[in-house]
């Protein structure tokens, strides 16, 4: 059954002034003709590693004869940005403004702000400073690439320069700010009043001039059928739609598709937001292989899109859903292709390529996770040989020794069969994910995947109340998160941890005996992620509520593509009380000598295989450092 919605305004496209009217007709001398699809991953995710949905796509697509252009938006961004040209231009942006605040003499005069209320110190510090960082900034990219980076000293020299250089091409936007952890725009990404407005704003969107150079030039010249932009984050929403707006804006001959989890996240919003398809032709929701495919199949060939399933779509003055298909099992489908990636460029000292052992959670009952987002949950996962060859394929043809595995959570028993399999090779390949704390992760089962190439796990910890684990549904007992990360750390695995405060129903107290049970660990805690509460749509706490002891759940009307909500809980802390708690252990945690390399899941596994591979120690998160790390 299809949903019909009235829909806003349309662009005017004019056509002819391109040259490019009547290119996409419909099918050539009777026959089907071959579609062709550019793929677009907007910034921001850390540049340090592609990610694996547009691999994914691309693969399948081409499996099935589509030609296929992939572009990561992200790393040419960064990588654009991070040049002497693009930062003499800031330079010369932000002495034009400071030019136009008015000056006067004589004691007592208040200095005006600069450009969009940007301090005028971190102006004056960035006009004084500019140059210089402008000339070194190129080597300093070239030394993050490079084994340098594991000298402390050096790297952290590097990555600071980076960083301040980060801010200096920011200044010009103020607000809207990008960093290595995500985008800042200057309005909410979950009001689409804003991303309408956002994505045609020069004074503070700096995607606009990029890809009016960078991108949009490529556009006109391959003339794709499909421009399909990849959102998997609230923080790519501006930056994804903002390439989106160009192709309308061009008048290009081509239909633009968005997809990814944020997307299948709002597949309820985007059509209660009509006036968002001004800018997209169509959404794709949840797995989108075959998706993609028939739409651009049907693109191609002048085709009707309402038997497409999974699609959220514009035709005419109405945007209809479609159903939703079966979710397609990962053994079926081909291992991903990072062909046409420029795999030189991210910001990293050796390669490292994302893989999935599975789609989906196994175990999928954390009340704070929204695994599934909402439906009913699907999973499928490879068997370890298959997960093994695509491995081994990827060391040769991309020459890659550090793999990543982008899953929830990894098996138990795919962590015994591949560290088997790996354990055979006479130099295994490095990998590391996230894994359960599962009672069957035995002491011998950690020696077997160190043996065969694990260098990281990354753990859900979330609490060390056995109370709250219980009411969040983790599904996990202290005595094995305690023996487990003993364990982890004597089979010379990086520990990694993740952990938060403020779910509903938790106490000062009960914040109390994580904080505990970290320090009681801190031997076997080589870092971690920690955070507030959120309370995220379509998760359990959020769909019921009452059964996590949430009073009220609190929308804003503003906000109408919102994935996170404030709430008032029954009992316990706040989420200001969470926030103040948070806060405070981030205050106490002992400084790191050189935080470069913790700044990212990359950062963080490479430096643990660096250590590994020279038999170093891996320092404990929350021990004071002694001498100079290695």
């Amino acid at each position: 059954m299809e949903k019909n919605i009235e829909s806003g305004g349309q662009f005017n496209i004019e056509l002819e002034e391109l040259g490019l009217l009547g290119e996409r007709g419909g099918p050539q001398n009777g026959g089907k003709r071959r579609p062709r699809v550019m793929l677009l991953f907007p910034p921001n995710w850390t540049p340090t590693m592609p990610h694996l949905a547009l691999p994914t796509l691309t693969a399948y697509l081409r499996q099935e004869g589509v030609d296929v252009i992939q572009r990561d938006l992200n790393v040419e961004v960064f990588d654009e940005i991070l040049s002497r040209r693009y930062l003499t231009g800031a330079l010369a942006r932000l002495r034009g403004k400071q030019g136009g605040r008015k000056r006067a003499s004589g004691r007592g005069q208040r200095r005006l702000p600069g450009p969009e209320g940007a301090g005028p110190e971190r102006i004056d510090w960035a006009l004084e400073a500019g140059p210089r960082l402008a000339k070194q900034v190129e080597r300093a990219k070239a030394g993050i690439r490079s084994s340098a980076f594991y000298d402390g000293p050096i790297g952290l020299e590097m990555l600071g320069t980076l960083l301040d250089c980060l801010e200096i091409a920011n200044l010009p936007f103020h607000p809207a700010s990008l960093h290595f952890q995500g985008y800042d725009s200057a309005g909410p990404p979950d009001n689409s009043r804003f991303l309408l407005h956002g994505v045609r704003d020069d004074q503070h969107n700096m995607f606009l001039d990029i890809y009016r150079r960078l991108l949009l030039p490529d556009i006109v010249r391959e003339k794709p059928d499909v421009v399909g932009i990849s959102i998997p984050s609230m923080a790519q929403m501006l930056p994804g739609l903002t390439a989106a707006y160009l192709v309308k804006e061009a008048g290009l001959d081509c239909h633009v598709t968005v997809g990814g989890p944020h997307v299948s996240m709002l597949r309820a919003q985007f059509p209660e937001a009509p006036a968002l398809f001004e800018l997209i032709d169509s959404a794709i929701v949840f797995d989108g292989e075959v998706p993609l495919l028939q739409l651009a199949r049907a693109v191609a060939n002048g085709e009707s899109l309402a038997g497409i399933p999974n699609l959220i779509y514009r035709d005419g003055s109405r945007i209809r859903v479609t159903e939703r298909k079966e979710p397609e099992k990962i053994a079926n489908l081909p291992m991903p292709d990072f062909d046409g990636l420029p795999l030189d460029r991210y910001l990293a000292p050796e390669l490292a390529l994302p893989l999935l052992t599975a789609r989906g959670c196994y175990f999928g009952k954390c009340a704070f996770c929204n695994v599934g987002y909402g439906e009913p949950e699907s999973f499928s996962q490879l068997r370890a040989q298959q997960l093994a060859d695509q491995m081994l394929a990827l060391h040769e043809k991309y020459g890659v020794k550090h793999i990543f595995f982008s899953d929830e959570a990894v098996t138990p028993r795919n962590l015994r069969d591949l560290s088997k399999i790996m354990r055979e090779r006479p130099e295994p390949l490095h990998w590391g994910g996230c894994v359960r704390f599962e009672k069957v992760i035995s002491g011998q089962l950690l020696q077997d995947m160190g043996a065969g190439g694990c260098r990281m796990i990354l753990f859900g910890l979330e609490s060390a109340s056995a109370a709250i684990i219980d009411h969040m549904i983790k599904g996990t007992q202290l005595p094995h998160m305690s023996r487990i990360l003993k364990e982890s750390a004597t089979a010379g695995i990086w520990n990694h941890t993740f952990f938060f405060f403020g779910f509903p129903g938790e106490t000062i107290e009960d914040a109390q005996e994580t904080v505990n049970f970290l320090y009681g660990h801190r031997q076997y805690i080589h870092s971690a992620a920690m955070g507030t509460f959120l309370m995220e749509r379509d998760s359990p706490a959020h769909k019921y509520p009452e059964s996590f002891g949430v009073k009220r759940i609190m929308e804003d009307p503003s906000k109408d593509l919102a994935i996170y909500f404030d709430f008032e809980v029954s009992s316990g802390m706040s989420e200001q009380m969470a926030e103040m708690v948070h806060d405070k252990f981030l205050e106490s945690l002992p400084p790191k000598r050189y935080p470069q390399f913790y700044i990212s899941d990359v950062y963080r596994f490479l430096y643990a295989s660096h250590l590994s591979e020279r038999r170093l120690p891996h320092p404990p998160w929350l021990v004071p450092e002694e001498g100079e790390l290695q």
